[in-house]
């Protein structure tokens, strides 16, 4: 039995611009197994950033079905998503680092939001940013990092929670290409290795060739592309 870590049923999201109702998203239907790796591609405005909303909660759907985890995601309240969200992992193509906080304690800000605290979340932050490579830098600010280490910081600060998914908006975007491939070859070698799912909205066609699977989000309809064995 093919166990699916997200599994989108008949999606759509509606927005109003003006007096036009606008289709975000149209009808999506999309199953992600476990243990995948995936990338979203489409031109800027297509949908992949509301996609990417809507499967951790952050956004709703106008209609459908969205689950994660086994989790109906799109009927629950706004107490229980928000402790939902701490079971998805978060990569941004600004980093999103708060520039008053060492890496080290950027990473712990998900712990100490779960609850984790003192020893412990320094304990685990200092793992996440070793397996990111950056345990020797785990005193620097964001200013004093280059763009690539900046973003192994947000790769570890989306793990460290050990989370089953990991979403990442355009996360090579802001990267020049021999930083980008480091980044794209860490976050391959973590799914492998930890077992994590990625879903990955990219322009980066270096991503599409490492991903099991291959998505196009066009005008707000889906459409796949196979390839690879793992699919």
């Amino acid at each position: 039995m093919v166990d699916y870590v997200v599994i989108l049923k008949d999606v759509t999201k509606e927005y109003v611009r003006g007096n036009e109702v606008v289709k975000a998203l149209k009808r999506i239907n999309l199953r992600l197994r476990k243990g995948g790796f995936y990338a979203l591609m489409g031109p800027s405005g297509s949908g992949k950033t509301t996609l990417l909303n809507i499967i951790a909660g952050i956004d709703r759907p106008t209609s459908g079905v969205v689950v994660v985890d086994g989790v109906r995601v799109d009927s629950l309240s706004e107490d229980k998503l928000s402790r939902f969200r701490r079971r998805i992992g978060f990569v941004f193509q600004e980093f999103n680092l708060l520039s008053t906080l060492t890496a080290l304690e950027n990473v712990e800000m998900p712990l100490e939001l779960a609850g984790v605290k003192g020893d412990e979340a320094k304990r685990r932050a200092l793992k996440a940013l070793s397996e990111v490579g950056l345990a020797d830098k785990a005193g620097r600010f964001p200013y004093e990092l280059s763009g690539g280490e900046q973003q192994r910081v947000a790769i570890a600060r989306a793990l460290v929670n050990e989370p089953i998914l990991v979403l990442a908006d355009e996360p090579t975007g802001n990267l020049d290409g021999k930083t980008g491939s480091s980044v794209i070859k860490l976050m391959k070698r973590i799914n492998k290795v930890k077992g994590v799912t990625f879903f990955i909205a990219t322009h980066d066609v270096r991503v599409a060739k490492e991903a099991d699977k291959v998505y196009y989000l066009l005008d707000g309809i889906l459409k796949e592309e196979n390839h690879g064995s793992a699919i």
